[in-house]
């Protein structure tokens, strides 16, 4: 399985373009070591897109209930997955993306929907994906545009895992609400935030088992992941169409996600019945969506 390596003096990654360009590892420099902050694939796991260390959603985020999509007035059956009956995470992180370029620090990365006959979406698409390493930045970006000819509903984000060492993480999400959610779906608008999932404040993760939202960003103000085992922390800086964050801290797991996405789940059917907040958004025929997510290392006190 092929792995494009990048480097710099702050960080080491690792793309699989065969896997969904996903990532493989995302490694920080401490001192004369090398340390995984995001979760390491193990080379056998190389094209399993569950163990990589961060994979894309596109052109959906996370599920969609009953796998259906209405858009346009009708309704499009989707595949969906056994355990829970949702589509879910979009239908490209299996799939290979093309490598357009390629340097040390730097990869480019293409797919059309056109190329793949058993496409799980009914509309036609093309979408670009980069990574990059910009001094103590680890840049995605990821664009997506319309090849059909007519528009469609759409959403894309990034599902990173971090490492959950025995020194306990700590976590802040600038976000000022949050959905319900039943069975992993919004059911409404967003709603102010709990006390459970205030996280404005760095906050330790704890044993209690989070699976939620967050949305209302507070303006231009990172997430912030805090590892106190070696005094390094993440500023994840994300442009606005990343209207949100799922936070995925499972209990007794050695890994957690924190997780900016455009759309919340089950936001399609959110936004065809009008509610406010899903974050999805309309692309109309020749028409692109992009995002930028910066992921900055920076050392921190104990």
């Amino acid at each position: 399985m092929n792995v494009i390596a990048l480097e710099n003096e702050f960080w080491q990654a690792g793309i699989l373009p065969e896997t969904g360009a996903s990532i493989a590892y995302g490694r920080v420099r401490a001192g004369d070591a090398w340390i995984d902050l995001l979760r390491p694939t193990p080379e056998a796991d190389y094209g399993n897109v569950s163990k990589t260390a961060s994979f894309i959603m596109l052109p959906w985020c996370n599920r969609i209930r009953d796998g259906v999509l209405r858009a346009n007035g009708r309704e499009y059956p989707l595949r969906t997955e056994k355990d829970d009956g949702t589509a879910r995470h979009g239908d490209v992180r299996k799939r290979a993306w093309v490598v357009a370029s390629v340097s040390r620090q730097h990869v480019y990365l293409t797919f059309n929907s056109a190329d793949h006959a058993d496409m799980n979406f009914p509309f036609k698409f093309s979408a670009r994906a980069e990574y990059a390493l910009e001094g103590r930045d680890f840049v995605w970006r990821l664009t997506l545009k319309n090849e059909d000819t007519q528009p469609f509903p759409a959403g894309f984000g990034y599902h990173p895992y971090f490492v959950r060492p025995e020194v306990t993480p700590q976590v802040m999400i600038p976000c000022e609400s949050q959905f319900d959610l039943v069975q992993n779906l919004a059911v409404a608008a967003p709603i102010p935030l709990t006390n459970r999932l205030d996280f404005r404040q760095p906050r330790a993760l704890t044993e209690v088992e989070i699976n939620d939202v967050l949305t209302a960003r507070l303006a231009d103000a990172p997430a912030f992941i805090h590892f106190p085992a070696w005094k390094l922390g993440l500023l994840m800086r994300a442009d606005p169409i990343y209207r949100h964050f799922l936070l995925y801290a499972p209990h007794s797991q050695s890994s957690f996600a924190v997780e900016p996405m455009t759309n919340v789940n089950d936001g399609f059917n959110l936004f065809a019945s009008g509610v406010h907040g899903s974050g999805v958004f309309v692309i109309k025929p020749g028409d692109v969506q992009s995002g930028e997510v910066r992921v900055e290392v920076v050392q921190t006190n104990p």
